[in-house]
């Protein structure tokens, strides 16, 4: 990622394709914040050390079982957790490709651990701005399944009909992988992106992009938001 040009969107699959098999997790830079990006390429089994903050996993290629407070979760693509306080875990893959996204900011709390259902049941939820859209207002629903001790770091599924939206600021860093649909971005470079069903992608903070999606939208989301 070039860090000269402005906050933008960031293809994380592309970037889970830099992390190397039996090397150190690869590191996307990021514009300050308290938040990591990490990609890792897992065959064989191994052990991940202990880290503070809280952190959510999510599979990007292939399969992953994760063991972590005496329970083990087999991922396939898409499927995530959130590992809450400082612990580590254990995992066995043949040629899985794994992106993590840690708050490390906080308080500390006791470890846990949250897998990330993307059939939840959700309930209706805020719609973009009036002023921001162009055309109707989209439905939007809901369902945060793990917030921080602070409630800045949050991880859930959301969904919503099309909608057209002009650009804002980002206030906030989010992981978004799609269950359904599709979303295309544009930057204030004018820099155009679209992601579907099975991308995952972030936008920065302090990004400026629109949104425009034709369909309905249903995503897994991680986002640090300070308040």
């Amino acid at each position: 990622m070039n860090l000269t040009t402005c906050p933008s969107f960031i293809d994380l699959d592309a970037f889970a394709q830099t992390a190397q098999a039996g090397a150190d997790a690869a590191l996307l830079p990021l514009r300050g914040g308290p938040v990591e990006m990490h990609a890792c390429a897992l065959s064989g089994s191994g052990s991940a050390q202990t880290q503070p903050g809280d952190t959510m996993l999510i599979v990007a290629e292939g399969t992953a079982q994760i063991t972590a407070g005496g329970q083990t979760h087999t991922l396939v693509k898409g499927g995530s957790l959130v590992l809450s306080g400082p612990q580590g875990f254990d995992w066995s893959a043949d040629h899985a490709r794994v992106v993590t996204m840690r708050y490390t900011g906080g308080a500390s709390e006791a470890a846990g651990v949250t897998a990330i259902d993307p059939t939840t049941e959700r309930v209706p939820s805020g719609a973009p701005l009036a002023e921001l859209l162009i055309g109707p207002t989209p439905q939007c629903r809901n369902h945060t399944q793990f917030l921080s001790t602070d409630g800045e770091f949050m991880v859930g599924v959301w969904d919503s009909t099309p909608y057209h939206r002009r650009s804002m600021p980002y206030r906030h860093f989010e992981l978004m992988y799609l269950l359904d649909g599709s979303v295309t971005f544009i930057d204030e470079e004018g820099r155009e992106g679209t992601f579907r069903k099975g991308d995952l992608f972030m936008v920065e903070q302090n990004a400026q992009c629109s949104w425009e999606s034709r369909e309905d939208v249903t995503k897994i989301f991680a986002i640090y938001r300070p308040k």
